[in-house]
Parts: structure tokens; C-alpha cells; sequence
């Protein structure tokens, strides 16, 4: 239970910045869906859907490996050479994304502004150069600085993103003769969110210039060519991992069933919207994630890990059930997070993407078994299984049913992939994991949402709505709570009231 303990602790302050980290676009959601367009919002989802691609490309599974070989090789020379690793590949790459700009805004539909391209190159730039600083201060155990860090970078986003769309504009328009007019442009509003974002990432790698600069020029080639090897596959799965995660977007761009391009970029932007609504169960993985890499590998020495391990899925999904009800039965309120009411008529994607979120969660937490075993490889073969299914479903059926195709191929891909890895897993590195009882929890919850419904269809109240969800989410607490007794005690906070 103590290494439990420690992966909580990691995971809260890991969580921590990482949930802030990805909960800015959250928060700033009602915002921009006020300050947007349909199709300006869907513009933009389009060009940061683009963006994760381009960090597979530029940190090529170097976070991973350093995690792996500072285990196991000198950490010293390992940051080394990871490190200027980065920093060669992440120039080369840039200027290659700067000159192909017009050939991929045709690709991405926003022709109309390359420009966006060469400002996503030099965000995913400093990104990728941040990579393995922060991966440092996770291997040193250095959650506070991480946290702060990210933070940090989070408030600048934040500030500048609402100075650059609402405190100049008010200013140009009440001074029109002044110079800041001549460069004001306001239907470049998305480049003010990518200026924003870049500046961010500067800040955050001024922060960790101490870790950056750190590193000392020796190049071990041939510690290199081992940690590009164990590397490599992860680059395949992160990629068709991006596959699954943002390029329905993409896709939804080029086939939603609309007349024009820019009734498409609407059905992007609706689509990304309410995606938005599903981060919570997002934000719990990203934390989960953050927290349990370098503990999966330093755990790995213990006798008792794949019992560790099992008891650390079964917190974690009966996490993310709790969360899965929280958005779920409360989507009435959640929903107000979205300014725009025309952007409402995509909710019904939510409660699909939410259960697709918790199969992902679940799949990252199974894939100990690959990332301890070195068969990264196995890795790349289930996600690339996930990302064939989802380019199948979409290519396939946005045609017909627009981005709800894209809700359902996320589910039906997450999944397979969550399937794929447990039954090989299994196999290969057996873990005792409660699945019996994993399984009762997950169909539990579901059933919970489906009696939420039909409560809601015989009487649509909201005080109504809500007071039935209190009633059923409490209902499922108490049931966790009288099943799970004797392992939540043993929780600090939590089993002090049980």
C-alpha cells in the first residue's frame, strides 16, 4: 500500500499541473465559444488537432526511453545524449514544417492562413525542448517545481489570450487612430490564440533553463542508437495514438455531409465543443499518466509489483466511474461550459466519449506489461489496430452520420485497443487485476446513466434531473464504498471515515 501512497502523491502534484495544463482549454471553452464563430472555433480545433501529430514527430519516443535507461544506464549520460538529440532533430524539423506550410494548409483546409503552421512549428519547437527537462524533474522526483512550472505557463496563456482578444480590440476600437490599429487584425483571432500558446512555451523553457542548459555536450552513439531502438516503436504508436485521439477532426473537415467548407468547419467546431465536456475522465488519465510511468518502472524491482499493480487498476477504475457520473448525470450543468447554445446540439456525443476516455485509461494502465518487457513493439501493433479501426468507422460513416461517426470510433477504437492489450498482457506479464469485478463496475455505471434517461423521459424537470442524479450518484458511492471497505480504509483521508 505504501507505493500506492507514493503514486498518489506523485500523481496529485503531477495531476496537478497536468490537469491545469490541459484543463486551459477547458476553462477557456466558454470563452472562446463566446468570442468564435462555429467555424473559427472549428479553424482552430482543426490546426491543434494538427499539432500533437508534429510532437510524435519531434520527440520521436525519447521521453519514454529516458525514463527507461536512466533505470538502468548513467543518468548523467543519458540526459546528455538525449538531450542534444533533441535539440538537433527539433531545428531540422522545424524549418522542414515552415517550408511545407502553404502544401499543408491546402491539406488542412486553412489555406487561407498558412502563417498558423509556422506559428504551430515554433509552439511544438519549444514543446519538444522542454521534453526531457521535465522528464528530469519527474525522474528526480521533483513534483513541485514541475507543478509550478506548468502553472506558470498556464496563467501567461490565460492572460494573454484574454488580452489579445477582448482588452485590444476594446482599445483599437475606442482608439482607432492609434499605430497598434495598422497591425490589429480581428479575423486573425485563432493566430492570437497560437501567439499566445508560444509564448507560454517560452516562458515554461525560461523556467527550466537551469535543467535545459544543464546537460553537458558527449554524445554516446551508441547508447543512442539503443534508446532509438527501444524508441522507434513508441513513435508508431504515438502517431496512430494521434490518429485516435485528433484526427477525426481532421477527417470531419473533409467529409462532414454540409455544402461548404465553412458549414464544415462548424461541424468541427460543435464536435470539438462537446469533446471538451468528456476532459474530466481526460484530465484524470493525463494525471494518472504523469504519476505512474516512473513508477511502473522503479516499482517493477519489487516482489510484490504485479499485486501493486493490480490494486492500482482497481482505484483507478473505480475513479473513473465516479468521474464518468459526475459529467454524465450533471450534463445539464456541465453543458453551460459551452457559451454558444447552437454548439448544444452535439451534447449527445459526450456520454460516448466519456466511457471511450475511461477504456483509454484503462489501456494506459494495462500497458505496463510492453513498457517493462522492452516489447514496445506490441505497443505500436495494438494502437496501430486502434488507429486502422478508427479511420474505418470514420471514412465510412461521416459521410452519413457527421461527427457522430467520429464519437463512435473513438469508442469502438479505445475499446479494441484496451481488449488487444489485456489479453496479450496477460499472457505475457500475468497481473492479478480484479477484472470480474472491474467489469460489474463499469456496466453498473452505465446502467446508472441509462436509468438517469429514462427518469429524465417521464419527467424533465430540471430540479428533477438533478436530484435524480444526486440520488443515483450517491447510490453508487455508498455501493463502492460497502464493497471496497477494507481497501479504503487502508487510504489515508479517505479511511479515516470508514
Amino acid at each position: 500500500m505504501s507505493g500506492i501512497k507514493k503514486l498518489a502523491g506523485q500523481t496529485i502534484w503531477y495531476g496537478l499541473s497536468s490537469i491545469a495544463a490541459r484543463f486551459i482549454n477547458y476553462l477557456l471553452t466558454p470563452y472562446l465559444t463566446f468570442k468564435f464563430t462555429e467555424a473559427q472555433y472549428g479553424e482552430m480545433s482543426i490546426v491543434y488537432a494538427f499539432m500533437p501529430f508534429m510532437n510524435v514527430v519531434f520527440t520521436y519516443g525519447m521521453e519514454t526511453a529516458f525514463f527507461r535507461f536512466a533505470n538502468k544506464a548513467d543518468r548523467n549520460n543519458v540526459y546528455n545524449t538525449t538531450s542534444i538529440s533533441l535539440v538537433v532533430s527539433t531545428v531540422l524539423f522545424t524549418l522542414l514544417l515552415i517550408l511545407l506550410q502553404h502544401p499543408l494548409g491546402v491539406l488542412l483546409k486553412i489555406d487561407e492562413h498558412p502563417e498558423y503552421l509556422s506559428l504551430s512549428a515554433a509552439i511544438i519547437a519549444v514543446d519538444a525542448l522542454c521534453t526531457i527537462p521535465f522528464a528530469k524533474l519527474r525522474q528526480d522526483n521533483r513534483p513541485v517545481k514541475f507543478a509550478i512550472t506548468k502553472i506558470s505557463g498556464i496563467v501567461m496563456n490565460i492572460l494573454l489570450v484574454y488580452f489579445l482578444l477582448s482588452v485590444v480590440p476594446r482599445f483599437v476600437a475606442l482608439n482607432p487612430t492609434h499605430w497598434s490599429a495598422r497591425y490589429f487584425n480581428p479575423r486573425w483571432a485563432v493566430g492570437y490564440v497560437l501567439v499566445a500558446n508560444l509564448v507560454q512555451n517560452i516562458l515554461i523553457l525560461l523556467l527550466l533553463s537551469k535543467e535545459f542548459l544543464g546537460f553537458r555536450v558527449r554524445f554516446d552513439k551508441t547508447l543512442w542508437k539503443e534508446m532509438m531502438r527501444y524508441g522507434m516503436p513508441l513513435i508508431v504508436a504515438g502517431f496512430a495514438g494521434m490518429i485516435n485521439e485528433t484526427f477525426d477532426r481532421i477527417m470531419l473537415g473533409w467529409w462532414a455531409p454540409v455544402a461548404t467548407e465553412e458549414a464544415a468547419k462548424a461541424e468541427v467546431g460543435v464536435y470539438s465543443a462537446c469533446y471538451k465536456l468528456s476532459i474530466l475522465i481526460s484530465l484524470a488519465v493525463q494525471a494518472f499518466r504523469m504519476g505512474a510511468e516512473p513508477f511502473f518502472f522503479k516499482q517493477s524491482a519489487e516482489e510484490n509489483a504485479p499485486k501493486t499493480y493490480a490494486r492500482v487498476m482497481k482505484f483507478f477504475v473505480i475513479t473513473l466511474c465516479v468521474m464518468f457520473l459526475a459529467v454524465a448525470l450533471y450534463i445539464d450543468i456541465w453543458k453551460y461550459f459551452i457559451s454558444n447554445p447552437k454548439m448544444w446540439v452535439g451534447l449527445k456525443v459526450v456520454p460516448i466519449l466519456l466511457f471511450a476516455n475511461m477504456f483509454l485509461g484503462i489501456y494506459y494502465n494495462l500497458s505496463v506489461w510492453y513498457k517493462l518487457g522492452n516489447k514496445t513493439m506490441a505497443g505500436a501493433y495494438i494502437t496501430v489496430a486502434g488507429a486502422a479501426i478508427t479511420l474505418a468507422i470514420n471514412w465510412l460513416f461521416i459521410p452519413y452520420f457527421s461527427y457522430m461517426a467520429c464519437a463512435w470510433a473513438t469508442f469502438a477504437c479505445y475499446g479494441t485497443m484496451m481488449v488487444l492489450s489485456y489479453v496479450w498482457g496477460q499472457k505475457e506479464y500475468r497481473i492479478p487485476y480484479a477484472t470480474k469485478k472491474l467489469i460489474a463496475y463499469l456496466v453498473i455505471v452505465v446502467l446508472l446513466f441509462f436509468v438517469h434517461k429514462g427518469m429524465a423521459l417521464l419527467y424533465g424537470a430540471l430540479w428533477f434531473k438533478l436530484a435524480a442524479a444526486t440520488l443515483l450518484f450517491g447510490a453508487f458511492c455508498w455501493f463502492i464504498a460497502q464493497v471496497e471497505k477494507k481497501e479504503l480504509q487502508k487510504l489515508p483521508v479517505v479511511g479515516r471515515y470508514l
